[in-house]
């Protein structure tokens, strides 16, 4: 995988051996929100501690499209290996491996949902989306949860010629330079997950949220404009097996 070439950017050594799975992340938008660390820290399990930046807490929507998700020895499966994606998380640490908590993972492929629960203990929901580009060449997302109708309706544009800059430290960087997610099976074990990628390339976005429901199962407030966003348009993904902590 040509990812794999680029790693000096990373916080830490990237995982050994080869990882097992490839993806590709398409239009892809961060919009993050501060957040009281009291309200999440409920819900992260013993075993990772919540992750603050200058003491506070964040929560990100992140809206994409996934492409080519399959093992790295097969071709892609039409109908199966792309998809839609929408997630809800935080961020966390553990043995100094700064990573990232799903609170939810919204995709409208069932065998997708049903992997990912079975073999990657990840909180995957089937939801009815679309992910469709517009005349202006944004996109407009919609996503309705069938289990509990939680819905996120936004349209996003990367701005041209723009360019977020990542400065280990900053907060822009911190937010989205995380290679691991860390998981919990249904007995409260914990395991982490490897990931690789480039560096974002991140751009500026204009973008309007009109409905955004994605944090009402767990009390989040997510009210209002976010205080940062960002958006990539295309990003090659390297991701590990799951390890047991």
């Amino acid at each position: 995988m040509e990812c794999l070439r680029y790693q000096s950017h990373r916080p830490y050594p990237m995982e050994r051996g080869q990882p097992l799975w490839r993806q590709r992340w398409h239009d892809l938008a961060f919009f993050h929100w501060p957040v009281d660390a009291k309200v999440l820290e409920q819900w992260v399990p013993e075993g990772v501690r919540l992750d603050l930046h200058d003491g506070c807490a964040w929560v990100s929507v992140v809206p994409f499209r996934m492409e080519d998700v399959m093992l790295r020895s097969l071709p892609a499966i039409p109908g199966v290996s792309a998809f839609p994606e929408l997630n809800l998380r935080t961020y966390v640490e553990r043995d100094g491996k700064p990573g990232v908590w799903f609170f939810s993972l919204d995709a409208d492929q069932r065998l997708a949902v049903w992997a990912a629960r079975r073999f990657f203990h990840l909180p995957y929901f089937k939801a009815d989306m679309r992910c469709q580009e517009t005349e202006d060449g944004g996109i407009r997302y919609r996503s309705k949860r069938e289990f509990d109708g939680a819905m996120f309706e936004a349209t996003y544009r990367g701005i041209e010629g723009s360019k977020v800059e990542l400065c280990s430290g900053g907060l822009e960087y911190w937010l989205t330079e995380r290679y691991c997610l860390y998981a919990a099976d249904a007995d409260g074990r914990l395991y982490r997950g490897e990931v690789h990628h480039q560096q974002w390339p991140l751009q500026e976005v204009d973008y309007h949220i009109t409905v955004n429901h994605l944090g009402d199962r767990w009390g989040i407030p997510l009210e209002g404009e976010p205080h940062y966003a960002q958006f990539s348009r295309e990003l090659e993904v390297a991701v590990w097996p799951l390890q047991p902590l």
